[in-house]
């Protein structure tokens, strides 16, 4: 991995990623979980599944709920918003939310300005 300007890292190639798949990164001592979906769309989420507490949800099945793309959890099913981190399932839970980007042809992302709605 390679840091680029503005405190993003270069995770894998966009070519790399299969769309509706997820894969695992650890960048700076975090599990991420990154997806690419049948649209073309990224997005990075901490790989952490709250509910079991195992480092799953790469593992996990993509989809949309009313439009929205998710990841449920392989574990126990509980749907995450791919855009917020949100539960769709229990309201006061959320994953982490990575800031995500397609540069030259590379995913990157930024540990530095993660999110969580919680």
């Amino acid at each position: 991995m390679t840091s680029s300007v503005d405190s993003y890292v270069t995770i894998c190639s966009y070519d790399d990623l299969i769309p509706g798949r997820g894969v695992a990164a650890l960048v700076d001592g975090r599990q991420i979980a990154l997806f690419r979906l049948y649209d073309g769309s990224v997005y990075a989420v901490s790989n952490l599944d709250p509910f079991s507490g195992a480092y799953v949800l790469a593992r996990g099945l993509v989809g949309t709920h009313q439009g929205t793309p998710t990841v449920a959890s392989p574990m126990y099913k509980q749907r995450f918003d791919l855009r917020t981190g949100r539960c769709l399932d229990t309201d006061e839970v959320s994953i982490t939310v990575y800031p995500v980007r397609v540069h030259d042809g590379q995913i990157e992302i930024s540990v530095e300005a993660a999110r969580n709605v919680a």
